[in-house]
């Protein structure tokens, strides 16, 4: 009989019992609808591997993980070319954590993902509100002819929440139509406190990395110059510990484009800074 100790192939510091955990960790490994560079739906497993490379202790936030306690339930199985069922997949096992009194931590796959979690958490909070860091708008009807498109999922989301109830940080890039949805219905903001509109709120953090500069990120889907750095980004997430956030997602790492592994190192620090905050 073998008596190890094996390696570990979950997310570092996680609690190995659903049961007892807060936070459920999803893989989300989805790109059917990429409009540039694919290869997100790589990203929660490699994601996984690098988080050994971190430590549990967060400075900033002075925090153990294993004070999030937080659950890795791995990826799901998603049929390849299949948008709509992959989509009902993930919506129906989201549904599932909410039933049973938990939260959602999504990794991402392309930022489509994110619907499917909005629909699935609006079932158990009608005062839902979203906060959205991106370099990219996201907010068309459709894309190519396609309304299921990465490039249309906030405005899919805004039906469901309202456009009221989302706040979008660090885009830079989008259609003019877009743009022009932001400025009617104040949703683009760039100081901290014009989140305290949606305080009171159940919150739903949503980050795309490309929000952070190609210099930071370059693994990424659809690249995007004049970006934040790292540290910028974690100053919104600080700001955000008061709020009550009930789910969040972090998407859109394409790791084979940066071979040096550097995206994915910096993504895995996004999610644990986050993941102190929830």
């Amino acid at each position: 009989m073998l008596r190890g100790p094996f390696l570990d192939r979950n997310w570092m510091g996680q609690n190995p019992d659903y049961e007892t955990s807060d936070i459920i960790m999803l893989g989300l490994p989805f790109d059917g609808t990429v409009s540039y560079r694919p290869g997100s739906r790589f990203a929660p497993e490699q994601i996984r591997l690098a988080s050994w490379g971190l430590e549990e202790y967060s400075p900033i936030f002075d925090k153990h993980l294993e004070d999030v306690n937080f659950h890795d339930a791995g990826d799901l199985e998603l049929p390849l070319g299949n948008t709509y069922k992959s989509l009902e997949v993930i919506e129906k096992n989201v549904e599932d954590i909410y039933k049973e009194g938990k939260r959602v931590f999504g990794i991402g796959g392309e930022h489509l993902v994110t619907l499917p979690e909005i629909k699935a958490v609006s079932k158990f909070y009608k005062d839902l509100a979203i906060v959205h860091f991106d370099a990219h708008t996201d907010l068309r009807e459709e894309y190519l002819g396609e309304e299921m498109s990465h490039s249309a999922v906030i405005r899919h989301a805004s039906k469901i929440v309202g456009p009221k109830n989302i706040k979008q940080i660090g885009i830079r890039s989008g259609m003019k139509e877009e743009f022009e949805f932001m400025k009617e219905h104040k949703t683009l903001i760039h100081k901290h406190d014009e989140l305290d509109a949606l305080k009171g709120k159940k919150i739903f953090v949503t980050v795309d990395l490309d929000i952070l500069d190609p210099s930071v990120m370059p693994g990424t889907g659809t690249p995007e110059s004049g970006g934040m750095q790292f540290k910028e980004l974690v100053e919104w997430f600080e700001y955000l510990k008061n709020f009550d956030i009930i789910g969040a997602d972090v998407v859109e790492l394409a790791p084979d484009y940066d071979a040096s592994g550097v995206s994915t190192a910096v993504a895995t620090k996004v999610i644990r800074e986050l993941l102190m905050v929830m």
